[in-house]
Formats: structure tokens, sequence, C-alpha cells
């Protein structure tokens, strides 16, 4: 098993983990602060609510956008609390991880009975 593949399998445990004891229908937010609460616990690092500016023909536009987890500088982790996942939230990520210049994602959708139905796992081609 990869490198990457092992870090986000401790991810999804984590996410899994908050899952289990908040159960679906809370704001983002909430499930943002116990996330991140339970990947300190595992000694996971992460950096949260990080800045993406974006550069657009040599103009650059700074803190425009934030990424909701950035977990070990590799993976770009995106929360959702929805109905249901859409293309558009794929699409997010994927313009993220371009924009970030790393390769992995996970967009998780707690809004669901079972997390494992809220999870999408995103490669950037770069």
């Amino acid at each position: 098993m990869s490198e990457a593949s092992l870090l986000t399998g401790r991810i999804i445990s984590a996410a899994i983990e908050v899952h289990r004891h908040l159960g679906p229908g809370l704001l983002e937010s909430a499930y943002e602060e116990c996330l991140c609460r339970e990947l300190e616990q595992r000694g996971i690092n992460f950096e949260r609510q990080v800045d993406l500016p974006i550069d657009y023909k040599g103009y650059r536009i700074g803190s425009v956008y934030r990424l909701d987890l950035v977990v070990d500088q590799r993976v770009v982790v995106e929360l959702k609390a929805v109905r249901q996942l859409e293309k558009i939230h794929e699409a997010q990520l994927l313009t993220y991880l371009k924009l970030a210049e790393l390769k992995l994602g996970l967009l998780l959708n707690f809004n669901v009975v079972l997390l494992k139905d809220g999870i999408k796992r995103l490669v950037n081609g770069l």
C-alpha cells in the first residue's frame, strides 16, 4: 500500500470516528472542529483554513479562497454537510488541487447516514 493511501486511510478513519459520535445533520464547521481534534489526537499533521491565492495572468489575488484542511502538506480535505455530493463539489476540489499544486484530495460529506457513502477521493493529474 502506498504512503498516500495509508495517509488517506488514516484521515478517513478519523472522519469515521467523528461521524460515529456526531451523526449527520450538523453544520460543516462542527465537523471541521471535531475532525481537527481527532487528527491532533492521532498525531496527524495538518493545517486548517489555509489561504489559497489565485494567480491570474501574473496578477495575484490573495486570500479569496481557503482550503478546509491540508494534511501532511499533501492531501487537501474539503468538508461538506450537504444532502448529496454533486459534480460541482468534485470540480471545486480539483480546482483547489490545481491551484495549490497538490495531487490528492478527499471530499468528505458528513450529512449521510453512513460516512462511507459521503467519501470521494480525487487525484489531480497536474
